[in-house]
């Protein structure tokens, strides 16, 4: 027996003794392997999507756009950014489908090569000065592409290493996912401190596609690392049994479309990453003047901190459910926003040190830590990934535009910023209440999950 609990009614689920052990993954299923796998693919492809981010903070703005408006180029090298997350929710219907169907591994191949195609791509692209309008074109162009690799890998990953893993680790397991975005974030991070420390006239002729071109190099070790991991049990076990949905996107829909809802809400917390690494990034080096490398080692170092948090709190949902440690990350970021901001535009490096390794490094890994099993456990294995897939990269959407958004709502002066702040504090806000009306899985068996109790199993079960 169970108990499991749903904005604030208790309520069981019965588990039926003829439920076939593969349903319930143990350790002979890999799951070390799979968070591995899982861990240098999530690397991969978000090393390629976040050296993209620094650029467009950093350097497309003076490469694909029109000098004679500087805040008008820099909305549009946002917008580019943004772009993307417009392709992210076709991509989740289409890899939704083929990872439901087929299996996860298929998916999680196809997104890796797929990315690294398109970061080499936007490394090989002229420039304004060089092709006029067609180097914008181009450039979203790439952009898309790595959108819609972008939108099968998390919940392919996600779903993945759920389904391999333990099932009293289920958060920590998944959790590997997103240190792996982190760790590419670090990465990429670390591609440009070198770039950035070059004379202005060198970076922007041939320095900035360095790398881009690297990007080569991790997608053969991803590849080489995903290539051997098997498919999961509890997908297997679906297929076996004939389970898996033949439409499963029509099938989400029909069955769980509460729950797609209530991860759109919840996924739009993902503002506070791209504010953070995108649009602060911009407003701290080219309004406040703080040095670039200033700013650059805060991202590393506030990644670095959450290569080490994010699996705590991980654990910590292993142990206490998965609502109080995300609503607890959303509500702390909507308090340290402020703040943040505020020491940036007063340019106190120490206060920007203190708050920024607290807000991104500490409070968000709350949240994003342990999404990718709290998102997962609200679908059935046989629409898990379509449901991971489309409700997430339709919320992601608006923290793709975020900082496109926050460069539109900022003001003139000192405290222009502060529009920026509550933009962000709203977005906590909405999706900390998503999560309060969901239900708490963290004790819900593999072969239970996204499926509702009846009334007769209900009134059967223990509550104790």
């Amino acid at each position: 027996m169970r108990l499991d609990w749903q904005g604030g009614t208790t309520m069981t689920t019965r588990i039926d003794p003829s439920t076939p052990a593969g349903l319930e993954p143990s350790g002979v299923h890999e799951p070390k392997k799979a968070a591995l796998a899982s861990w240098i693919g999530s690397a991969v492809e978000y090393y390629d999507f976040f050296i993209y981010g620094t650029a467009a903070a950093l350097i497309f703005p003076k490469l694909f756009f029109s000098a004679e408006n500087p805040q008008a180029a820099a909305i549009a090298s946002f917008a580019t950014f943004g772009v993307a997350y417009i392709t992210r929710p076709l991509g989740a219907v289409v890899l939704g489908h083929i990872g439901d169907r087929f299996g996860r591994k298929k998916v999680l191949t196809f997104t890796l090569l797929l990315m690294g195609f398109s970061t080499f791509m936007i490394g090989c692209l002229p420039t304004y000065g060089q092709a006029g309008i067609l180097a914008p074109i181009l450039l979203v162009i790439a952009r898309l592409l790595q959108g819609i690799s972008a939108a099968g890998e998390q919940a392919g990953a996600s779903s993945m290493t759920l389904e391999h893993a333990p099932p009293h680790r289920r958060a920590f397991f998944t959790s590997f996912t997103l240190s792996g975005t982190q760790a590419g974030l670090i990465l990429a991070t670390l591609a440009f401190l070198p770039v950035s420390a070059m004379p202005e006239e060198q970076m922007l002729a041939w320095g900035w596609r360095i790398p881009f071109f690297l990007s080569l190099i991790v997608v053969a070790v991803g590849f080489w690392v995903r290539r051997t991991l098997p498919e999961t049990p509890a997908f297997e076990e679906e297929k076996d049994r004939h389970h898996e949905a033949s439409a499963p996107v029509l099938a989400l829909f029909r069955t769980q479309w509460p729950d797609v809802l209530r991860v759109i809400f919840a996924a739009i917390v993902s503002v506070v990453s791209t504010i953070f690494a995108v649009y602060t990034l911009s407003y701290a080096v080219n309004v406040v003047k703080i040095p670039r490398p200033t700013m650059l080692t805060l991202l590393i170092l506030a990644n670095v901190i959450a290569l080490a948090a994010i699996p705590l709190w991980a654990m910590l949902a292993d142990r206490i459910g998965r609502r109080p440690v995300f609503i607890f990350g959303a509500v702390g970021c909507a308090v340290l926003i402020y703040p943040y901001l505020w020491a940036i535009s007063r340019a106190d490096i120490t206060l920007i040190y203190v708050l920024g390794l607290l807000l991104s490094g500490v409070v968000y890994s709350a949240a994003n830590g342990i999404w990718p099993c709290l998102y997962a456990e609200m679908f059935e294995t046989r629409i898990r990934l379509s449901g991971m897939a489309i409700s997430t990269q339709i919320g992601f959407a608006i923290g793709g535009f975020a900082p496109s958004i926050a460069a539109a709502l900022q003001g003139q002066g000192q405290d222009g910023w502060v529009p920026v702040a509550i933009f962000v504090m709203i977005t906590c806000a909405i999706a900390a209440v998503s999560i309060v009306t969901a239900r708490e899985t963290y004790r819900t068996p593999m072969h239970a999950l996204g499926k509702r109790v009846s009334a007769p199993a209900a009134g059967r079960a223990r509550t104790a």
